[in-house]
């Protein structure tokens, strides 16, 4: 989850599912990467492995280390398209991570993050590490600089929940929901989300759930992207009333989410929403990243 509250394009966070799947094995015939297969597309994303997010990515990897040889790559997409929720990032670090341990991880996993980013890149047109970096690494994610991954993991309070909603009959184009944001800001806009965002990773650090509630609230990106998501204030109404902290727009929407402190809270707030259909995840932040399932 990008563009997380106050932090629209420098701070995101991980969630336990849904999740991509990549496998990567090595190949007996043509020299570099060859995608055998792609599962849960509907066939959508390019077969050719210099047009897709994991192809390119596991090959940045390649292109890092120094090393050829031929390569086969399965694709299994377990994450909808145009959510909001970081599809095309998810896919990008697990091909670079595949490929890494497939070479015996001679990278360490913060080396990964540029190669995550070209794929990335591809996808959304936009060199930015708040979706690539909470996918690799795990947790909430500060980017500092973007140009030399600068990246800072920032504390997660453990009774700090997630209730995402996804709603599938919107579909947003990242592209028009970033022409949308403002080019330029007054000068106490600016401010008012400096501070807010100050707060929130001050509220991280103490585990202050109060001032974290305080804190989520977004000046720059979510007063123009409302309008791309009708039940916006209807569905945050609902969320606040059930318990949540704060609401806000997950990326670059339609999907949305609520944190709330506690497990309990976080349910409370996914039954407020039991009668829509809406897809719901409750979920931790999850503090591994990217993972070895095999």
């Amino acid at each position: 989850m990008a563009n997380l509250g106050c932090g629209y394009d420098v701070l995101g966070l991980a969630i336990d599912g849904p999740g991509d799947e990549v496998v990567v094995r090595e190949g007996e015939g043509t020299e570099g990467i060859v995608i055998t297969q792609i599962t849960g597309d509907d066939g959508l994303l390019p077969q050719e492995a210099a047009k897709n997010t994991a192809g390119i990515a596991a090959q940045k990897v390649l292109d890092r280390l120094g090393i050829g040889g031929s390569f086969e790559m399965e694709i299994h997409k377990k994450m909808p398209f145009g959510s909001g929720l970081g599809s095309s990032a998810a896919s990008a670090v697990a091909g670079a991570f595949a490929m890494n341990e497939l070479l015996g991880a001679p990278l360490e996993r913060r080396d990964l993050l540029e190669a995550a980013m070209h794929g990335e890149e591809y996808a959304s047109k936009a060199w930015h590490a708040d979706n690539v970096a909470p996918c690799l690494l795990g947790g909430i994610c500060l980017v500092r600089d973007n140009n030399s991954f600068d990246v800072l993991n920032l504390p997660v309070p453990e009774d700090l929940w997630l209730t995402v909603l996804y709603d599938p009959s919107i579909e947003i184009l990242t592209a028009e929901a970033r022409e949308r944001v403002p080019k330029e800001v007054p000068t106490n806009i600016a401010t008012t989300q400096a501070a807010n965002l100050a707060s929130f990773v001050s509220a991280l650090y103490e585990k202050d759930f109060t001032l974290m509630s305080r804190a989520m609230v977004d000046r720059i990106a979510e007063p123009t992207r409302q309008p791309l998501i009708s039940s916006f204030e209807a569905s945050r109404q609902k969320a606040m009333e059930a318990g949540a902290l704060a609401f806000g727009i997950s990326g670059s929407g339609p999907s949305l989410y609520a944190l709330s402190h506690g497990q309990v809270s976080a349910h409370n707030v996914a039954k407020a929403f039991d009668s829509q259909e809406i897809e719901v995840y409750v979920s931790r932040v999850n503090t591994k990243g990217a993972v070895r399932l095999a």
